[in-house]
């Protein structure tokens, strides 16, 4: 299936990285007791990324494209939200 969805699996790694990058800068501001919910929200968002790269790569049965890529379009709106507040 690699061969099938390489470019959706290189976007959903780059989720991956940019939800990390995020945590980490996030977790350097001067107000980060007040971003618990945001850095939880970046982490679970970089966990649902790698998961389903991962899935999907390697052709699992899991892998029911529309289901895990919904869930990250979850994941990534709900972050997406909270940084906004």
């Amino acid at each position: 299936m690699m061969n099938m969805y390489p470019s959706i699996v290189r976007v959903i790694q780059d989720c991956e990285a940019v939800c990390d990058h995020m945590v980490t800068h996030a977790g350097r501001m001067p107000d980060v007791q007040s971003r618990a919910a945001q850095l939880q929200l970046l982490r679970d968002c970089a966990d649902v990324c790698a998961l389903a790269a991962r899935y999907i790569a390697s052709d699992s049965p899991f892998s029911r494209i529309g289901h895990i890529v919904r869930g990250c379009m979850r994941s990534l709106r709900r972050r997406m939200h909270e940084a906004r507040r």
